[in-house]
C-alpha cells in the first residue's frame, strides 16, 4: 500500500524519483526501493513525505484518505479563519 501511494503522489506532483530523493535528502535507489516495496521509509521520512505531498502519515500508511493543511506562517486569527472556512464548506 505505502509503495503505491508514494509512487502515485510523486507522479501527481510531477517529480522523478531523483527529484524526490533530492528534496528529502536521500538516494534515488532508496525512493525506488520504497516504490517497489523492498523497504519502507523510516518515521523521519514518512513525516517528510507527508509534508511534501500535503497528506497525513496515516494516508501514506494505508489509512483513510485524508489531507493536511499546513498553517505554519499563519497567525492564530488566520488559522481560525481557515478552520471556519473548512467547516463552512463541509456543511454545504
Amino acid at each position: 500500500m505505502i509503495a503505491a501511494r508514494i509512487k502515485t503522489l510523486r507522479e501527481q506532483k510531477g517529480l522523478t524519483q531523483s527529484m524526490l530523493a533530492r528534496k528529502i535528502g536521500i538516494t534515488r535507489s532508496s525512493v525506488n526501493a520504497w516504490e517497489m516495496g523492498i523497504s519502507i521509509p523510516s518515521t523521519q521520512y514518512l513525516i517528510e513525505l507527508a509534508k511534501l505531498f500535503n497528506v497525513s502519515t496515516d494516508y501514506l500508511l494505508g489509512q483513510d484518505a485524508t489531507s493536511t493543511i499546513r498553517t505554519d506562517g499563519l497567525n492564530e486569527e488566520d488559522v481560525r479563519v481557515v478552520l471556519e472556512l473548512i467547516e463552512h464548506l463541509r456543511n454545504k
